[in-house]
């Protein structure tokens, strides 16, 4: 079942959910976050990996080269045209062991051809949110921090699940900033 802003904030603050939580949506001269009708917009922190082809590394799931990333700390990340970048949110999560969120992305970004692509929050998943964020324009683009980037939406289900992600001891567990591909 879909979960509504009600639900939301109840989470939010009776059990920490979210942390920190915005009660309603800011919007004033920013990029929106906070709490919306059946979601919430979070913000993206300002510490961003941006590929580089500079050391020509291959992109392997497998053997991840650090190296094929720039770290930068900003209030505003240039995104090269046709390329991609980590961030991660400001908000740190705690998700119910009856719920799993999906992540949709905002369409301010999508509108200037911004792909925001987050894996869902499965049952008992917690910590900040890596968000991978896709510039597919063949011009640089602007992600501004601190401010809205995309929306979670919250499913509760009818039963509990039998393994969760903490159960299964998942391998983004309690994740404390960008956290690169783990095999």
């Amino acid at each position: 079942m879909l979960k509504n802003d009600r639900w939301i904030r109840k989470m939010a603050l009776e059990h920490d959910m979210i942390n920190p939580f915005s009660e309603k949506q800011v919007r004033q001269g920013v990029i929106s976050y906070g709490l919306s009708s059946y979601g919430y917009d979070l913000r993206v922190a300002d510490e961003f990996k941006i590929f580089t082809n500079v050391n020509s590394s291959i992109v392997d799931p497998k053997h991840f080269d650090e190296k094929s990333f720039v770290t930068v700390q900003t209030d505003i990340c240039i995104v090269p045209p046709n390329s991609f970048a980590l961030a991660r949110s400001v908000e740190y999560f705690k998700i119910p062991r009856s719920v799993l969120t999906i992540c949709v992305g905002k369409s301010t970004y999508a509108r200037c051809g911004i792909i925001v692509n987050v894996t869902p929050f499965e049952p008992e998943w917690e910590g900040f949110v890596t968000l991978e964020i896709s510039n597919t324009t063949p011009l640089p683009a602007r992600i501004y921090a601190n401010e809205g980037l995309c929306q979670i939406i919250f499913f509760q289900a009818d039963e509990i699940c039998e393994t969760s992600y903490a159960d299964r001891k998942g391998k983004y567990q309690a994740q404390k900033g960008i956290v690169l591909p783990k095999l």
